[in-house]
């Protein structure tokens, strides 16, 4: 005995694991936006300014100094707390000594190095030219002697954090637009099936809206189930970085990415709604002539 055919059931297993694929690749471009623009401000925000005080600076001076340097406005705060440390001459000499494996005190009788101040400035001072007008800012200030941070880095780096964010822009649009191709066509050859029923329909006097409603309803189902599906697999990659590589988790904002994955489910069911409808719409233009 035959099947009977029910209007809205069609194959879909293609069209569940096209549109799964498509939305993970999606998601994936977002994770890898999200962990980077965590990653630059964690860059930006650990760039140091050193400031090097004048000699035999006496302990007010240089307290008033301190509190000087808390109030400019560049300066990051981190729980309230200025992320500013002094680093006296005697422990830059040991961390001098530690790095590069030689002692001066062998051939110097006294310290060359000075008490400095290491200042951890706001991400929106990332740039050459702000960190320039930064330097001349401290470098007024009575009792600091120099002011030095690596120049010329800044600018390479924001250089090449735009061309990392322009490629995943630009193939993130290609990937939508190819998700919508594909999924028109995929959706299209599965509904080939009901054209019959679908015109059957039609000569009995069923409204266009009649017989759309199982289809979109499964079209929106489809595409939840797909956005389900590649936030979980997601959610597995994500705990299987955190797993092997070191610090991955700190660049992790859980707020951003919960919006992210919500709008991939979102995304499916908006994309399994509009193909579906195009692929229905059309099939229901269609003449008697064309079904066949």
């Amino acid at each position: 005995m035959a099947t009977k055919k029910r209007v809205g059931s069609y194959p879909s297993g293609m069209i569940l694991f096209s549109l799964t694929s498509a939305l993970f690749l999606m998601g994936f471009c977002g994770l890898l936006a999200l962990q980077s623009k965590k990653l630059v401000q964690y860059i930006k925000e650990n760039n140091e300014v050193r400031a090097f005080l004048d000699k035999d600076l006496e302990k007010d001076k240089r307290e008033a100094l301190q509190k000087t340097i808390y109030a400019k406005p560049y300066i990051l705060y981190t729980n309230t707390a200025p992320q500013v440390t002094f680093v006296s001459r005697d422990d830059a000499a040991k961390e001098f000594i530690a790095e590069t494996k030689e002692n001066f005190n062998d051939l110097l009788t006294e310290n060359p190095l000075r008490d400095s101040y290491r200042i951890k400035l706001r991400e929106d001072y990332f740039e050459e030219a702000k960190l320039r007008s930064v330097k001349q800012d401290l470098e007024s200030v009575d009792g600091v002697f120099e002011v030095v941070y690596q120049e010329n880095i800044v600018d390479e780096i924001n250089r090449n954090i735009t061309k990392v964010y322009i490629v995943l822009s630009v193939f993130a649009v290609i990937l939508l637009i190819i998700i919508v191709v594909l999924m028109n066509n995929t959706i299209r050859l599965a509904l080939y099936s009901q054209r019959l029923l679908i015109r059957s329909m039609q000569l009995v006097g069923a409204t266009n809206g009649f017989i759309q409603r199982p289809f979109l309803w499964r079209g929106i189902v489809q595409g939840f189930l797909a956005g389900l599906i590649a936030t979980g697999l997601l959610i597995g990659l994500q705990q299987l970085a955190n797993q092997n590589i070191e610090g991955w988790a700190m660049l992790q904002e859980l707020d951003k990415i919960g919006l992210m994955f919500a709008g991939l489910l979102v995304l499916g069911m908006i994309i399994g709604l509009i193909s579906t409808f195009q692929a229905v719409h059309r099939y229901l233009r269609m003449s008697l002539d064309e079904l066949y």
